[in-house]
């Protein structure tokens, strides 16, 4: 039950959204702050723990999957059992959403870091740049840290902001908490470190499933923003990428439309202390490499598609309340 009746559920849940959007982004205004700290730490601690470096690799899989059943279990039991007890479901929903969308400050932290390039403050940008990003940033050169900049606001602002709000929209706030916390997993047990190549499979399975169709919405509202512009030539690239079960078609459609080359080589720390070179797969390869300038392009080009989506969604809602009170 709502707690606007006059409101059908879609344009509820859709308030519901904005309101958590708006909170988060006027409290990030002012704070710097993340609601899920305490729920990274305790991922560090358990993959420290359950991740035996003497166990063999199907033990390790079996193991992180295991893991994420006794982690991710409980709290969903506690929470649905929990939402019974609240007088306002609108409240509880949306500080479950609330805790569930990623920070909104990633825009002002790549214009630092572009800030910080241009002043030639290197060490700086690097070190402002390591905070959200598992690779190494101190082998990056200005235009590998442009690059990376660029990567990280994107995937960042798919996994944390569209695929939380489009679970949301389709399962509810348990879900999309849900999902969070399963994304702070893979996070922590990313199979790019060599040490949790098998533990952080089942997560990164996970992770992959639950994003296809938002990613896969977000890049068909990408590709197109570039009508008129190499439009059949850019899905003729893309579209290869379009059934795989990871982000590559949005990184290649974001690449096409900046006109510059993303992916490609990248270096992931070890236990040992010894960094691995991990080849990814390489983006717009005839492109040039990208500059400081197109990190705010980049940075313009998102937030129009988040805007774009969310007008687009609130002409729906609203098209819904005109047809409901027609009849």
């Amino acid at each position: 039950m709502t707690d606007l009746p006059n409101l059908s559920s879609f344009s509820y849940q859709l308030l519901i959204l904005l309101t958590a959007m708006i909170c988060k982004g006027v409290i990030s205004h002012f704070i710097s702050h993340e609601p899920l700290r305490f729920f990274q730490f305790y991922c560090q601690k358990l993959g420290d723990k359950v991740n035996k470096s003497q166990n063999s690799p199907q033990q390790k899989t079996i193991s992180g999957l295991v893991a994420i059943i006794i982690t991710l279990a409980p709290i969903a039991v506690i929470l649905w059992l929990f939402e019974a007890f609240i007088a306002v479901d609108f409240i509880w929903q949306t500080s479950l959403l609330y805790l569930a969308v990623g920070s909104f400050g990633l825009s002002q932290v790549n214009k630092s870091i572009a800030q910080a390039i241009v002043a030639k403050q290197s060490y700086l940008a690097k070190q402002t740049l390591k905070l959200w990003l598992l690779r190494e940033t101190e082998p990056l050169s200005s235009l590998g840290l442009s690059k990376a900049a660029i990567e990280m606001k994107l995937l960042r602002t798919l996994q944390q902001g569209y695929a939380v709000a489009v679970i949301f929209l389709v399962a509810g706030p348990l879900a999309a908490i849900l999902f969070r916390l399963l994304l702070e997993m893979h996070y922590y047990w990313n199979t790019k470190l060599e040490k949790f190549s098998h533990f952080g499979l089942h997560s990164k399975l996970t992770v992959n499933l639950l994003q296809w169709l938002p990613v896969r919405v977000f890049s068909l509202l990408l590709l197109f923003t570039c009508i008129g512009k190499n439009f059949l030539l850019f899905w003729r690239l893309s579209k290869k990428h379009f059934f795989r079960l990871d982000n590559n078609i949005a990184l290649l459609l974001l690449a096409l439309s900046l006109e510059v080359k993303l992916g490609g080589v990248a270096m992931y720390a070890n236990t040992d202390g010894v960094n691995t070179k991990l080849y990814k797969v390489s983006f717009n390869d005839l492109a040039r490499q990208p500059q400081v300038t197109d990190i705010i392009h980049a940075n313009n080009k998102i937030t129009y598609l988040i805007s774009f989506s969310l007008a687009f969604l609130i002409l729906i809602a609203l098209a819904i309340e005109f047809i409901t009170a027609s009849i």
